[in-house]
């Protein structure tokens, strides 16, 4: 029995999955030809697709305890791991993520089958790399003319949520990832640890970033919103901080809320 099965996961044909979340809409399904999604709260505010970091999925306890807490503030958030991520979970060995381009694919994949199952439009987001991938997808506008293979995006996305966008690899500060960021046209909130190894405070108070992305600072978080003793602060403050900020940032879908320049107060 796979690792997911063991777990609880309800195996469902994609197009019986509306029904089944009809009968169970807090459910684990394992959807063939896709891969495990769990769903989490109902939709009092909106609804959020959230992608897993490179190198833990959707069980892991971060993943756990922020969609939970997004839950908690009225967000239904649908998680789901990707297909390395299945293979590690069922062999128990690491491995690299793909290219980032196949991980696109497969997230929009995943965006043309759930965002149609309800009338609520439907975010997108994730930890780090998901993060990144959910900016990907959100920067695929619509063309009039596009290929076979461009179709997986054509229903643009009307919001992203990010907890800890990698803007740079942690050893390569000047390999930034926002070259995509200007073709985004929705509201963008970044939920990110000042002392994010991925861009710090400091280091992102220097770039560069377009209107409609605002971020949110956690104070003395790091890349998985973790502060330091000394600041008095816990990991779990951090984290429903910044899933309050989320929920207030959905609701007023991108506008509404008092800024200055890109960071939220």
């Amino acid at each position: 029995m796979s690792h997911y099965a063991l777990s609880g996961y309800i195996e469902v044909l994609p197009q019986t999955l509306k029904e089944a979340l009809k009968r169970q809409p807090n459910g684990a399904f394992l959807v063939q030809g896709m891969g495990p999604l769990a769903v989490y709260g109902q939709a009092k505010i909106g609804r959020l697709l959230f992608a897993h970091g490179a190198g833990a999925g959707q069980q892991s306890p971060f993943m756990r305890q922020f969609v939970t807490s997004l839950a908690d503030q009225g967000i239904q958030v649908l998680c789901i791991d990707f297909p390395y991520m299945q293979q590690m979970q069922e062999t128990g060995k690491r491995r690299p993520p793909p290219p980032i381009g196949q991980t696109l694919d497969q997230f929009a994949q995943w965006y043309a089958l759930l965002d149609p199952l309800c009338d609520q439009p439907l975010w997108v987001g994730g930890k780090s790399m998901g993060g990144r991938v959910a900016t990907l997808l959100a920067s695929k506008q619509p063309t009039t003319q596009q290929s076979a293979s461009e179709q997986l995006y054509s229903n643009p996305v009307p919001g992203v949520v990010v907890a800890g966008y990698p803007f740079h690899p942690t050893k390569a500060p000047n390999k930034l990832r926002l070259e995509h960021w200007p073709a985004i046209a929705c509201p963008i909130l970044i939920l990110q640890g000042e002392r994010d190894p991925f861009g710090t405070r400091a280091e992102v108070a220097g770039y560069t970033l377009p209107p409609n992305a605002q971020l949110a600072w956690l104070k003395d978080g790091d890349h998985d919103f973790k502060p330091r003793r000394l600041s008095g602060l816990t990991q779990t403050v951090l984290i429903d901080e910044a899933t309050q900020v989320a929920a207030s940032f959905v609701r007023a879908h991108g506008s509404g809320l008092a800024e200055v320049g890109n960071v939220l107060v």
